[in-house]
């Protein structure tokens, strides 16, 4: 990502409250199981791992960040071990900034250090995460969509009913795995079963030849999908843009090649009406918070999703999430697919929306038992 991208909001690793304060860094590692194993296009993932940061300063003040790497995401997790060793070094003899400096291009290290200082800060200040990343005004709840899986036509009716009958107003569909007749019938089941008040969105995660793509996005567009994520490979970022100009009212989501490609890119190229926000993978909060209101300047939509996180980096994507003004859904709702968690969930998922926590900082607590 560019370093000119303009934002607003604070930054996480100026102490402003007490720039003198000693911090003092401790990291462990976590290894959370699965609710069930995750297909994805480089392997089954059953277990999700990571390390939980610790900041206090002397006044009792505390601030969580969590480090969970994903393959093809962000750095491996030997390599975020070593990065977070810099930077407790890094606290040890300077501050925040050399911390941050020490990670390098670690981004799940610098998104946990980087969410500790925010909710130190934020907790200094007595105001919520989201207050403090935004200077906005205050926010209740968030948008989310339901996420419906692979399943059979049959079976994905049923989700999106089940989906709609607990308020969620967006699905969204993993497609690609199947044909792309199977897919088309797939949303349209989904259409059939909850009608033309929910939004439909789809994730081919890379999966479709440009000819592929193409033929979805027609049948798609007289299904009434909205947006798709993802449709080609990362690379194809012109292939991107030829479908956005044919697209027919489809909207054109870019998440894995947000990363690869960056801001400028995409907007030069014309390729993407969205862009899909990964806090863990862009490196921090701070980090996607400065994408959305760049992206935002430009006409373009950022999402908010997680790498399937822990409860401390999700709750800081919720934050995020409300920091970001009139944010549409966003893939906030993962909590299920874990089989345990660092601690008590503070957001409550309510009729298709998450409920932003009000207490300062995060709001997490419970997560560092000793």
């Amino acid at each position: 990502m560019s370093d000119s991208d303009p934002g607003s909001g604070r930054d996480p690793d100026d102490p402003d409250a007490d720039p003198n304060a000693t911090l003092e860094f401790e990291f462990r590692p976590f290894s959370l199981d699965l609710a069930s194993p995750l297909e994805t296009s480089n392997e089954t993932i059953e277990t999700r791992e990571g390390f939980l940061v610790r900041l206090a300063d002397e006044n009792g003040a505390v601030g969580y960040g969590e480090a969970t790497p994903l393959p093809g995401w962000t750095e491996s997790r030997d390599d975020c071990r070593a990065a977070l060793e810099r930077a407790q070094d890094a606290f040890s003899t300077g501050g925040p900034n050399e911390a941050l400096e020490a990670v390098d291009r670690q981004v799940a290290a610098r998104h946990a250090v980087s969410l500790a200082l925010a909710d130190l800060q934020s907790s200094r200040h007595a105001t919520p995460l989201y207050r403090y990343l935004g200077n906005g005004p205050m926010v209740g709840r968030v948008p989310v969509n339901a996420t419906i899986g692979d399943g059979s036509p049959a079976e994905t009716r049923t989700a999106a009913r089940e989906a709609s009958e607990r308020g969620y107003a967006c699905c969204k569909l993993k497609v690609g795995l199947r044909s792309v007749e199977a897919d088309i019938e797939r949303v349209r089941e989904a259409r059939d079963a909850v009608g033309d008040e929910v939004e439909l969105r789809a994730d081919a995660n890379e999966a479709w030849t440009y000819e592929e793509a193409e033929s979805a996005l027609e049948a798609f567009a007289d299904l009434g999908v909205s947006l798709v994520e993802q449709p080609l490979p990362a690379g194809a970022l012109e292939g991107h843009a030829d479908l956005r100009a044919a697209s027919n009212g489809v909207d054109i989501a870019l998440d894995e090649g947000l990363l690869e490609h960056g801001v400028d890119a995409i907007c030069e190229a014309e390729a993407a009406d969205a862009v899909v926000l990964k806090p863990m993978a862009l490196g921090g909060v701070d980090v996607a918070r400065r994408v959305a209101a760049w992206v935002m300047e430009v006409d373009i939509t950022p999402i908010v999703t997680t790498t399937i996180d822990g409860v401390v980096a999700r709750t800081g994507a919720v934050h995020l999430a409300a920091a970001i003004p009139d944010v549409p859904a966003c893939g906030l709702a993962t909590a299920e697919l874990l089989a345990e968690d660092l601690g008590r969930d503070p957001v409550l998922l309510e009729k298709g929306a998450a409920v932003v926590p009000q207490a300062k900082g995060l709001g997490v607590e419970g997560v560092w038992e000793e």
